[in-house]
């Protein structure tokens, strides 16, 4: 059974209408803990390239800091995107360092959120039987909007 394409547009209703509502610290908490989530589709495959995990790391620094610095975040984002091109072909390994990238450009623009998630999504499509990805990827779905809904939860209350 070949598989079915997994389309980056496909955006969820529900997930866009609640990170309308959220803040950009936890959108930035949201898309970096999507992007961890398939990291090991591509640290697994490719040890020695630390571009997306660095990519990672300069979100998290954000993240903790909130200190912005724009040829740090860029340079993070750039070269994780840069990284996936190097992978070549589809596989989850692409999307995961896609998913870095997109990620730690939360940190610029907090709608690049949906990027990680969507990225990780597609990462979950391409590492799965063709019978299983669709269950793979609306579980996915399904744990990304509850953890944030759950992530904006604790923000409101100062958490």
């Amino acid at each position: 059974m070949a598989k079915v394409k997994f389309s980056l547009a496909n955006k969820d209703a529900a997930t866009m209408a609640l990170m309308e509502k959220t803040d950009h610290r936890t959108l930035m908490r949201w898309a970096l803990d999507c992007a961890e989530r398939v990291m090991p589709y591509f640290e697994q495959n490719y040890p020695d390239d630390k571009r997306p995990r660095q990519a990672i790391e300069a979100g998290e620094t954000w993240f903790a800091t909130g200190v912005f610095k724009m040829t740090v975040i860029r340079k993070a984002s750039l070269d994780a995107h840069a990284a996936a091109r190097d992978v070549g072909e589809d596989n989850p390994a692409r999307s995961a360092a896609h998913a870095a990238g997109q990620a730690v450009a939360t940190a610029h623009v907090p709608s690049h959120a949906i990027g990680a998630a969507n990225y990780a999504l597609q990462a979950l499509h391409r590492a799965a039987a063709p019978s299983d990805t669709g269950s793979v990827t609306s579980k996915e779905r399904e744990w990304q909007y509850q953890h944030l809904l759950e992530l904006g939860k604790a923000s409101a209350e100062g958490g």
